[in-house]
């Protein structure tokens, strides 16, 4: 069997201490996971189910390797259609096990590794589209929307559940948190989506973002971290 078109080129993340890669299947975001960002964005901060997005597989990618060839090291696109793009600084789960209608305390066996990602948000176009009560998939999922590092495996980190996650632009620090700020725990939050989806090897799992939400412009440069997980660093062009 041949195909019609040249077949695209699988999404993958470098492996921390290996020139193995961990190949991208599917991309999942937890919205409003830290209860002081629920109240930024104007959300109830209570402990409800979490709710789900998801973003193209090829919207991932490892700063440190640019787009598809054509960025630079360390350089993100500003994308078309907004003046307010925004950044989320968040833990990312990697899934190397199929996990279907599991338990919070079975998930954890499901994890692969973690990374570290900013979910990137046309924040103009997810505003229009809540307002007028139609879906925002456009303002989450646009080309190189997820930056993220290395995948680092979980037999030699363990399973973060405390540490500080931060986020600066130019010097100036403007997201703060600690992961055990989370609402729903990473166990938890597998747990939840696995009852509406069958998570299988390549899944990635973004898992909320702390307050301090905000724009960034081209030739702003930003540095995040997760303590532990890893440091991303990029300048938007």
């Amino acid at each position: 069997m041949a195909y019609v078109l040249d077949t695209p080129r699988l999404a993958s993340l470098p492996v921390a201490g290996s020139n193995d890669r961990f190949p991208v299947r599917r991309v999942y975001c937890v919205g409003r996971n830290y209860a002081d960002h629920a109240v930024e964005m104007g959300a109830d901060p209570m402990r409800e189910p979490p709710f789900f997005f998801s973003k193209p597989t090829d919207a991932v990618f490892a700063v440190s390797e640019g787009v598809g060839g054509i960025i630079a090291p360390s350089e993100v696109p500003y994308p078309p259609q907004t003046r307010d793009l925004q950044f989320e600084i968040e833990l990312v789960v990697a899934i190397g096990r199929t996990a279907e209608s599991v338990s919070a305390a079975e998930a954890l066996d499901a994890v692969w590794g973690y990374s570290v990602g900013v979910d990137l948000t046309r924040r103009d176009l997810q505003n229009v589209a809540k307002e007028s009560r139609r879906p925002w998939d456009l303002s989450k999922g646009f080309d190189a929307s997820g930056p993220c590092t290395q995948v680092v495996p979980a037999g030699s980190l363990g399973h973060p559940s405390v540490g500080a996650i931060w986020l600066s632009v130019n010097g100036d620090m403007r997201q703060r948190g600690d992961l055990a700020d989370q609402i729903w725990s990473v166990g938890e939050v597998i747990s939840h989506l696995s009852m509406s989806v069958r998570l299988l090897p390549g899944d990635l799992i973004f898992t909320g973002t702390p307050a301090g939400v905000g724009p960034i412009s081209p030739g702003d440069h930003v540095v995040g971290e997760v303590d532990g997980v890893g440091r991303l660093e990029f300048t938007v062009v």
